[in-house]
């Protein structure tokens, strides 16, 4: 465990603890055998808190979610996700973590997440937010692919999914350890690596790229949002894995009528999980809305976290609480079942130090654009014999991008091992979701690099150039969301700060190599979307992307700080710490 000094003079605890930890003895778990099946996946027997009966497990399905990087070797995942990054450790070298990275069965899985969190000691801070905000728009010309740096963009090219967080308990999550449901008591500390911890992100998700279950977009007119819950299924410091469900996640469209369109669990996940009907909440560009995040009574008595959205512009609204009744499950690292559960806030507080303590970004509640997983081509090549996510797709898809985006060189130092999924404009992919179905057509021809291996890893796609909003005009370039600063029960948060963990991506990047880790990463466009504070309205307001103008940018990159990886054990930029009252 290390302490890093804070600005303000305060102190920022964060987990690197290894091995397993003096618990306290009202957190010893329950003990459990893992017998056979786990002898059979390669666990190494440990003590599992167990959500419930065990009468009442989900036996994996062939497909579905149990490893939202793809990475399992006992189910094929329905859909390529974008999931929470997880945190390396330095100096702890097994099979799931080495050289101050994570591994899922032998893959490196990063992501680039640039993060504004949120801080305050306020009791309910940390299970109780709603954020105010304003959907950012599109050009009305389409995208083009002819001039780095200066093509028209669109969201889609930008950020797979904008999203807001918060710590949500799971017995059965890393580290293995009992949790109480808002309750400051999880948190790590220096003989402690916190009570079982899962991550929840309301995820947002752009027009331009149906269908969603192998691309991006419930449409290509409209927003649209969902509930994700990712868990991981390791002990303390990584020591022991399921390879067959190591990051397995959740899922729920956000919904007029609260009912999922398909199975959420882990091991039920299907194609009607990932497909909008008639009752997803569908939002338009531009439109004003508040998300409601917190604690609410479940049925079948007791509480669960639920999602509201309010779409002030349209008076339409939807819904989705993360219950048992409606499916969603905790998952077993003994075999990879699941249990019906009812997800509850982790903490009491968003006070510093309560954070999920296996993700790379160390937060409770948060709000970011992740980014990094858009190349714009001109033409595409080696096409695949099949979707590699959905078989019954029978559009082309490709694995290999050609056109100005693309550099002669990878500074990625070979990190890519292809592009897929990549499709054609044009694209309405035919079967998707049976015989008969298609969708409206892609907006623009490109790679998603969502297969093989997560997100564009040698940073020569659109969000590692100029393209970002400028404004909240769309001009050839998006308008920004312009994000209210959140509010618990009436209050807003007293702190706030930004991080990026980009670095955990960059291959030039390691514990001896420490001028490889930089912000933005060596890529051609030498860009690195960043924060920005204004007033509208009266009310002190986050815009992201490239806005300088009239605006406190806090230096633009320079916002995320120095590198911690010599501090935290992994490459994390981490910037000071901001009252809100200054803004």
């Amino acid at each position: 465990m290390t302490w890093r000094s804070s600005s303000d003079g305060g102190h920022r605890l964060r987990g690197v603890m290894t091995g397993w930890s003096r618990r306290r003895s009202r957190l010893v778990a329950t003990g459990m055998t893992l017998g056979l099946s786990a002898v059979l996946l390669g666990v190494t027997p440990v003590p599992v808190a167990q959500a419930a009966a065990k009468v009442d497990s989900l036996k994996p399905a062939k497909t579905g979610e149990l490893d939202c990087n793809g990475d399992s070797p006992a189910q094929k995942s329905v859909r390529a996700m974008t999931c929470t990054d997880i945190k390396g450790i330095l100096g702890v070298d097994n099979q799931n973590t080495w050289g101050g990275k994570f591994y899922d069965n032998g893959q490196y899985i990063g992501h680039d997440e640039p993060d504004t969190t949120f801080e305050s000691s306020k009791p309910g801070s940390g299970g109780n937010v709603t954020f105010t905000e304003t959907i950012g728009a599109d050009p009305s010309a389409a995208a083009t692919d002819v001039t780095p740096g200066k093509d028209v963009s669109h969201w889609f090219e930008l950020s797979p999914a904008p999203w807001m967080s918060m710590s949500l308990c799971d017995p059965n999550s890393y580290p293995q350890a009992p949790c109480t449901p808002n309750s400051d008591s999880n948190a790590p500390t220096s003989t402690f690596n916190g009570g079982g911890s899962t991550f929840m992100e309301m995820q947002l998700y752009p027009p331009g790229l149906p269908p969603f279950v192998d691309s991006s977009g419930c449409d290509t007119t409209h927003w649209c949002a969902a509930l994700t819950i990712d868990s991981l299924e390791c002990t303390e410091g990584f020591t022991s894995c399921n390879s067959s469900c190591e990051e397995p996640v959740n899922f729920a469209f956000i919904q007029t009528n609260g009912v999922p369109t398909g199975a959420p669990s882990p091991q039920g996940a299907n194609t009607s999980t990932f497909t909008p009907n008639g009752n997803t909440l569908l939002m338009n560009p531009g439109d004003k809305i508040t998300i409601h995040m917190a604690d609410a009574r479940a049925p079948g008595g007791g509480n669960a976290f639920k999602v509201t959205i309010q779409d002030l512009t349209t008076h339409k609204s939807g819904w989705m609480q993360a219950s048992a009744a409606n499916g969603f499950a905790t998952t077993s690292m003994a075999d990879c079942s699941g249990t019906p559960f009812n997800f509850e806030p982790e903490y009491s507080t968003a006070k510093q130090g309560n954070i999920t303590p296996w993700a790379a970004i160390a937060t409770d509640i948060s709000t970011e654009f992740e980014t990094g997983h858009w190349e714009s081509c001109t033409t595409l090549s080696d096409q695949l014999s099949s979707n590699p996510l959905d078989s019954s797709d029978t559009s082309p898809d490709y694995n290999a991008c050609a056109g100005p985006y693309e550099t002669a060189s990878d500074p990625g130092g070979g990190a890519e091992t292809g592009e897929a999924n990549c499709y054609l404009e044009g694209a309405t992919h035919p079967g998707y979701d049976g015989p008969g179905t298609s969708t409206q057509p892609d907006q623009a021809t490109g790679c998603q690099d969502n297969v093989f291996q997560n997100g564009d890893l040698d940073f020569d796609g659109s969000p590692y150039w100029t393209e970002w909003p400028t404004g909240t005009t769309a001009g050839i370039y998006p308008a920004s969301f312009v994000e209210n600063m959140p509010t618990t029960r009436g209050s807003q948060y007293t702190h706030f700060f930004f991080q990026t963990d980009i670095a955990l991506s960059e291959s030039s990047c390691t514990a001896t190599t420490l001028s490889g880790c930089t912000v933005p990463p060596d890529g051609p466009g030498n860009f690195y979307p960043y924060w920005s504070v204004t007033h509208s309205g009266g009310a002190c307001v986050l815009e992201f992307g490239n806005v300088s103008s009239r605006v406190q940018d806090f230096g633009k990159d320079a916002e995320y700080g120095t590198n911690q990886f010599e501090t935290l054990g992994y490459p994390e930029f981490e910037g000071p710490i901001h009252p809100v009252s200054a803004c």
